[in-house]
């Protein structure tokens, strides 16, 4: 309904200012009101549980599974299900805001990264974690991660872990990226 009022208020305007040809003012119209509507994305939980039960099989034969929402430049929506304990992680230029929607799982931060190796990307990788905190995640705990912060989930055997990931640049990051330095190298693509 709000489409058709624009696009008769626009066609009115149009024809009051003598415009001979009012196609491209009805596109500009329609545009306008699509991109308003599309300011809000919803994934209803239905949906989301759907998703991360998809994962499952091709988590179980790998040891990890996942798939992206949305890439918005400054921000991520990620699915990620486990079947095996990940290897130690830091992200340099992300902050990671865990989830669980499934399974249990220990999480350790903090502490030294062992046999860690340091990608372009700014990700870090390693075996484990040593001297780090340790404590117990399950479902509907909200975690997050700072960039900087090692961390690890380990996973008791025969656990399937699975959790909403939104990976978010912090502001320093943000600020490098607008004023065209992008650490990350992200270029952002949302629904």
């Amino acid at each position: 309904m709000k489409a058709i009022i624009v696009a008769a208020g626009a066609v009115a305007l149009a024809l009051a200012a003598g415009a001979q040809n009012i196609r491209p003012v009805l596109q500009a119209a329609a545009q306008r009101d699509s991109a308003q509507e599309a300011r809000a994305f919803t994934w209803p939980a239905q949906d989301l549980r759907s998703k991360l039960a998809a994962l499952v099989p091709e988590a179980k034969a790998r040891g990890v599974s996942g798939s992206t929402l949305a890439d918005c430049g400054n921000y991520k929506l990620l699915l990620s299900v486990r079947a095996s304990s990940g290897g130690a992680e830091e992200h340099a230029h992300w902050d990671d805001v865990m989830m669980v929607e499934r399974g249990h799982a220990t999480l350790i931060t903090g502490g030294t990264i062992v046999d860690g190796s340091t990608g372009a990307d700014g990700e870090t990788h390693g075996a484990k974690i040593e001297n780090g905190h340790s404590q117990q995640i399950g479902p509907g705990d909200v975690v997050t991660v700072h960039a900087g912060t090692p961390h690890q989930l380990i996973l008791p055997a025969g656990m399937v872990y699975g959790a909403l990931v939104v990976k978010v640049q912090p502001l320093a990051v943000q600020s490098d990226t607008q004023a065209g330095r992008n650490p990350a190298g992200t270029q952002g693509v949302c629904p």
